[in-house]
């Protein structure tokens, strides 16, 4: 089997992320990784330290059919294309059955926790992505990667600021986990593959509702924050009132629901276990960027 691992987002975050992984604590040789992109310009960082890049464009089949060549793994990182419906599941489905006709030995792709009945408005997305990744046939790991960590900057410097968390999720609790520390842990799934077909789960320690989280950070900026709770029709008509554009208010709420119903509220050691290091808390994470929280 060919050991080259095809990473395709490699000029996103997570990408470059689990590259930067695998050439560093993996030490993976350069020559053994290519990374994929729709513009290998984006790269020439990556080429300079000798490895491969190739364009990967998942709405061009037969040009990613020629790029994934010769890979022995390939990771397709799930895509942000949710501008028309059905759009990310395509791209999707395209680059998973390139790869399998390309000749690739072992499919990798990048979810999210309980694809199958996740309140999460792009949940079908991921679902879908999962079942063409194992109607390949082909050996495959598939990483539902939790919320990232990251994710708290869309909420929390404005609710430091105005001293107040609207928010529809109740004590709903989410399993946060910096973006550094997944990627961690899919290089080394990468690199130290399982010898079956294998599902993780990548999370952080420990799942912490929103007033949890509101304490952590008013700790640690000195700040006082009161989260409000409000019903999902109130929270709608909040975050329209505030400007926000009308097609992304159902997303939004999805995550609300969803952390309500505790779809992100699952903790597992599969980080650990795949990284060899703990994932950073929460608070650790906080304190680690207050300087951007505390503006």
């Amino acid at each position: 089997m060919s050991d080259t691992l095809f990473v395709t987002g490699a000029s996103g975050q997570l990408g470059r992320a689990i590259i930067n992984s695998l050439l560093g604590a993996q030490k993976v040789a350069p020559s053994r990784i290519v990374a994929g992109t729709r513009n290998p310009g984006k790269l020439a960082d990556l080429a300079a330290k000798g490895i491969n890049v190739a364009k990967a464009d998942f709405d061009d089949p037969s040009g990613l059919e020629k790029s994934f060549a010769g890979s022995g793994t390939v990771l397709i990182v799930s895509t942000d294309a949710m501008d028309a419906p059905g759009k990310r599941l395509r791209r999707h489905q395209a680059a998973i059955a390139a790869a399998a006709k390309a000749g690739a030995k072992r499919i990798a792709y990048t979810s999210l926790p309980k694809a199958e009945n996740s309140a999460i408005s792009f949940a079908p997305d991921h679902l879908g992505s999962e079942q063409a990744v194992k109607a390949t046939g082909l050996p495959y790991l598939i990483f539902r990667n939790s919320w990232y960590a990251e994710n708290l900057f869309m909420s929390l410097p404005q609710a430091l600021k105005s001293g107040q968390w609207y928010t529809s999720a109740g004590e709903g609790r989410i399993a946060y986990v910096p973006r550094a520390d997944q990627a961690a842990a899919i290089a080394g799934a990468l690199a130290n593959p399982p010898t079956t077909s294998t599902t993780y789960t990548l999370t952080g320690t420990e799942a912490l509702s929103n007033a949890e989280i509101a304490v952590l950070a008013s700790e640690i900026t000195g700040k006082p924050i009161q989260v409000v709770n409000l019903t999902d029709e109130q929270l709608a008509g909040s975050m329209k009132a505030a400007g926000m554009p009308e097609p992304a208010i159902p997303m939004i709420l999805s995550f609300n629901v969803a952390a309500r119903a505790g779809d992100l509220a699952t903790v597992t050691s599969d980080v650990e276990r795949l990284s060899g290091r703990k994932p950073l808390s929460v608070r650790d994470w906080l304190t680690a960027n207050r300087a951007a929280f505390a503006g």
